[in-house]
């Protein structure tokens, strides 16, 4: 206790991760009947939170070195596994993006959770995902990272299915949490077999082998490509990435919550937290790249078809976190995970416009929006439009200079399919990001089908009243947010050289593919990108102006030129039938084929030899039941025949 209260370092850790866990617990506890006391009480935790990452930022922005304040929970002679904190300019970056989103989320739900009956519930399983995501991102050691990455995925489920009175919340719930330990079942097997061929789960330790190839190359290729799984699942990589549009069910601030810095980005960020031992393999390297470009390309289909606004960008969030990947699969450390942290800010931005409007309008459907008057909602208007510039890579928005630093990756990659793939996601990603916003801006005609999930839960529950200071409450974190995108690209350097000046150097350097990447990265728009910065900008404005003619315009029909391929509107709508393919395997490969396999061999084999035994055993009983009767003359009846049969014996 003496030593914390005389390192300040290690008091803002210890507080700024604790206090959100203790908040949960007297929520739960204490004051689950009190509600504006619950809010406040979590809201406290996480800007003490907020407070101890900011100062941590500043203190330790010069170090030089990684601090960490650990202990060695399990160790043996062949094992060694810490515990502890770890702060170096990844984690640092990642606290401080947690600790300001999460806190820019409870304040705006205090407007838009108003008047829902499980709002002490709602603040303690936000208090529970922050504390988890905290302590995730400076754990020193895989097996702590884990432990906590798995509390992020239970209080993930909490969040999405919330309303679990509601059938369609409780099975995405369900979904959302089998389909990510599907992932992470592969990531423990990769901590397995990193534990019995290194016996260190130290990250830095972790790192420091892999870069100086004290690894097997066999070893770190299996463990990479097992690890990976966990990316593939917590961060909806191809092909297990049905489950976050579904988890739209929740509240919407839990899907802001969810899509910009904390769950779907630990994926990302546990890739970044080891990239060494990744660049150190060139086959997981190529297999992280190809599946974040199919994650990408096919993520983008499926916005270009749906109406549901908070849909179009979960869509938008699958494909960034594979536009993520792309560039670290690519050996482009910092272009990843720079775009990780502008993504944060436009993506909560998004998402939270968004949940302006439903509240406003009791609707998910961007058409009932815009005919409904969405765009005299005159701040998420504005702000959302921000959003959208953002995440179609235009200038001067943050999107923009992130997705410039990827694309100068993969045009360094020798194989240009990768940036060809790149230049099609930007066309796309502009085409849906404003088909939305045209739909809402100028609404045109009828509406042929309402979609979404407007008659959920949460609306009913909101219909209470959003004016005053409910929509401040709101309004404010939107415009701070978009105030964030608008300035945010203009630190690419600073968050360059704080990323990679130091300990991040190390993770560039641990290959020579991410070498020449990181080189290309770093040479951003110099005289050789510029070719490739105004292609990738018109890109962007093509979407753009698609999107106009087919949205915009007085005399669009607003139909899409997707309408005229009913076919092809039918395989992005459903998904690539990625959903139905999972069903058939399901129910033909696993209920018809394993489950009743097994079932067979439970009643045939298990119960029937239980069965013929018990049968054996009550037949002989019975059967040996006649040899004694009781009566005398028949027990010696039976003596003298068997004497006999034995002197017969020794006679023949």
């Amino acid at each position: 206790m003496t030593e914390l209260l005389k390192d300040p370092v290690l008091l803002a850790v210890v507080m700024g991760a604790t206090l959100p866990f203790l908040a949960m617990a007297v929520i739960l506890i204490f004051t689950r009947h009190n509600p504006r006391l619950s809010s406040f009480i979590s809201i406290g935790a996480v800007t003490v939170s907020v407070c101890a990452a900011l100062y941590l930022l500043y203190k330790l922005h010069g170090a030089g070195r990684p601090v960490q304040y650990q202990t060695e929970w399990l160790s043996s002679d062949t094992l060694v596994v810490p515990f502890g904190y770890l702060l170096d300019p990844l984690s640092l970056l990642m606290l401080a993006i947690v600790a300001c989103i999460s806190f820019l989320v409870q304040v705006y739900s205090i407007g838009y959770m108003a008047g829902d009956t499980g709002y002490s519930r709602y603040y303690a399983f936000q208090s529970l995902f922050a504390w988890a995501m905290m302590n995730m991102v400076i754990a020193p050691g895989m097996l702590q990272l884990f432990i906590f990455w798995e509390l992020v995925g239970l209080a993930s489920y909490l969040l999405i299915g919330f309303y679990y009175d509601k059938e369609s919340a409780s099975q995405a719930g369900k979904k959302a949490f089998v389909m990510t330990r599907l992932g992470d079942l592969g990531f423990f097997l990769g901590l397995i077999v990193l534990t019995l061929g290194f016996g260190n789960l130290g990250i830095l330790d972790l790192n420091e082998a892999a870069r100086t190839h004290q690894i097997s190359q066999l070893l770190m290729t299996v463990s990479a490509l097992l690890i990976f799984g966990g990316v593939i699942g917590k961060s909806a990589q191809f092909p297990l990435l049905t489950w976050l549009p579904d988890a739209m069910e929740g509240p919407t601030p839990v899907s802001a919550l969810l899509h910009s810095a904390t769950m779907v980005a630990a994926g990302v960020y546990m890739f970044s937290r080891i990239f060494p031992l990744f660049a150190a393999s060139p086959d997981a390297m190529a297999m992280a790249l190809a599946i974040g470009t199919a994650t990408m390309l096919l993520s983008s289909t499926m916005a270009m078809v749906t109406y549901d606004i908070k849909q179009v960008w979960a869509y938008s969030t699958i494909s960034q976190l594979g536009f993520m990947v792309m560039a670290l699969a690519a050996g482009g450390y910092f272009a990843g995970v720079f775009h990780l942290t502008t993504h944060a800010g436009f993506k909560a931005l998004l998402f939270l416009c968004s949940g302006i409007f439903i509240h406003e309008y009791h609707s998910n459907d961007m058409r009932l929006i815009g005919k409904g008057g969405g765009r005299r909602l005159v701040i998420p208007m504005a702000c959302m439009t921000v959003g959208a510039l953002a995440l179609s890579g235009l200038p001067p928005f943050s999107g923009f200079f992130s997705k410039e630093a990827i694309l100068g990756v993969l045009a360094a990659h020798p194989n240009k399919l990768w940036l060809a793939a790149g230049l099609l996601g930007a066309l796309m990603t502009a085409y849906y990001s404003f088909r939305l916003i045209f739909f809402i801006l100028f609404p045109r005609g009828g509406i042929e089908t309402p979609h979404g999930h407007s008659q959920g839960h949460e609306h009913e529950a909101h219909a209470g009243g959003h004016g005053g200071l409910i929509f401040w409450a709101m309004a404010v974190p939107v415009m701070i947010l978009a105030t964030l995108t608008l300035f945010l690209g203009f630190f690419q350097s600073s968050i360059e050289h704080f990323l990679t000046g130091n300990a991040g150097r190390l993770a560039a350097a641990a290959h020579g593919a991410a070498q020449e990447a990181g080189k290309a990265a770093h040479d951003g728009h110099g005289a050789g990108h510029y070719v490739l910065l105004v292609f990738a900008v018109c890109m962007a404005l093509g979407g753009l102006g698609w999107a106009w003619v087919e949205f915009g315009r007085k005399k669009a029909a607003q139909v899409g030129f997707l309408g005229r391929f009913p076919r092809m509107w039918d395989l992005f709508a459903e998904r690539w039938y990625l959903d139905r393919l999972y069903r058939q395997f399901l129910d033909r490969g696993i209920y018809a084929g394993i489950t009743s396999l097994f079932t067979r061999n439970d009643r045939r084999v298990i119960d029937g030899g239980i069965d013929g035994l018990c049968f054996f055993t009550v037949t002989g009983g019975r059967l040996f039941s006649f040899l004694q009767s009781g009566m005398l003359q028949y027990n010696l009846l039976v003596m003298i025949g068997g004497v006999g049969v034995v002197v017969l014996l020794f006679l023949v």
